[in-house]
């Protein structure tokens, strides 16, 4: 195991016993830690114990429901309507893609929002539970702040709101696209300020439209979305997916939760689960995959270039580097939480068992 490494129970329990100290029950704590764990697992690094103080912060400030009662407030054969109730967005998402894939069993195909919810991690982890179980899976999300503007504006009314497509392979790695409609992710400006590092110039700028590097000085700063004005449009409308269709944040009512610890955020994301089997053989249709995979991977190449990578691959082969060698935290953070640990009573990182 690296100097650095920690076991994914050995996060995962940190995390929980964290939640627990902090008030969640514990199937829930275990529940939300797994998730934490598993983004880092996966190398989605700004969106998972990195976030555990921030969440603390809410939790202690009355942001968070610790004893929800979630329930559907709206319901269909194919799509459903998930009230959180204020829960941690991973409680609430996690119910979500269970309600989706049961649905989708039944109509093939099945959509389900939420409202009142939290964020909830990178998005990939949502749309991996479909797919695991030989669906697709597709996940929308208001972020969990206004962060940018619409083309041309300076008006802070678009988050960046994230997709994720899961798709599942036979013998290749499944396919996973996971991104923000910005060109990084808030979560990569928390992990740029963790390590002490400078942003690329193209991902935050003033409101003159000079380039903000200091991941520090982002206050004011506007996030660039990918694409231009078509990436703005490509925000706007997921946004309108997992917010404004099922009556959560969008817009000018979305609440910053990098500042405001205490108020409901009333987020909003939704989950699009199809079953492989009502299209067709499921075992075809992942062979298929598998060769149109290979068919990406070994083509031609540019000068210079080693590899093509498909959606997810990275991430696939970091996690299985991680399972084995352990997950690499950077020293700054481990300091961090060592310090959250201490403030909180509880076990530290490294006093936590590792199975």
């Amino acid at each position: 195991m690296n100097a650095n490494g920690v076991s994914f129970n050995q996060l995962k329990h940190f995390i929980s016993n964290a939640m627990i100290k902090l008030g969640l029950p514990p199937d829930d704590a275990l529940k939300v830690g797994h998730i934490m764990a598993e983004a880092d697992l996966q190398g989605s690094d700004g969106h998972g114990v990195i976030r555990l103080p921030s969440y603390a912060k809410r939790i202690k400030a009355g942001g968070i429901n610790l004893n929800p009662s979630m329930k559907l407030v709206k319901e269909k054969a194919g799509m459903a309507i998930l009230d959180g109730d204020n829960a941690m967005g991973h409680l609430v998402m996690k119910r979500a893609a269970e309600i989706a894939i049961e649905k989708a069993r039944n109509c093939g195909v099945a959509w389900v929002g939420s409202r009142f919810s939290n964020h909830a991690g990178p998005a990939s982890i949502y749309a991996r539970m479909p797919m695991e179980k030989n669906m697709i899976g597709i996940y929308f999300a208001v972020g969990g702040a206004n962060h940018t503007s619409p083309w041309g504006g300076l008006d802070m009314l678009l988050s960046t709101n994230p997709i994720a497509i899961a798709v599942p392979a036979k013998n290749e790695p499944p396919m996973v696209l996971d991104m923000a409609t910005t060109v990084t992710s808030y979560g990569k400006i928390k992990v740029k300020a963790q390590k002490g590092e400078s942003m690329p110039e193209g991902w935050m700028i003033d409101e003159n439209g000079a380039p903000i590097t200091d991941p520090h000085k982002t206050d004011g700063g506007i996030m660039l979305p990918i694409g231009g004005y078509k990436g703005y449009g490509l925000q706007l409308m997921v946004g309108v997916l997992a917010g404004t269709l099922n009556a959560a944040a969008m817009g000018s009512s979305v609440i910053d939760g990098n500042a405001d610890f205490s108020t409901k955020s009333n987020t909003g994301q939704a989950i699009l689960a199809i079953d492989l089997d009502a299209f067709g053989d499921v075992d075809e249709f992942k062979l298929r995959v598998d060769q149109l995979s290979r068919e990406m991977r070994e083509g031609k190449k540019m000068p210079n270039v080693k590899r093509i990578w498909l959606p997810g691959e990275q991430s696939y082969e970091k996690r299985k580097f991680y399972e084995r060698d352990g997950i690499d935290l950077h020293p700054n953070l481990i300091a961090q939480l060592d310090e959250f640990a201490h403030a909180h009573q509880v076990p530290t990182l490294m006093q936590t068992p590792s199975s």
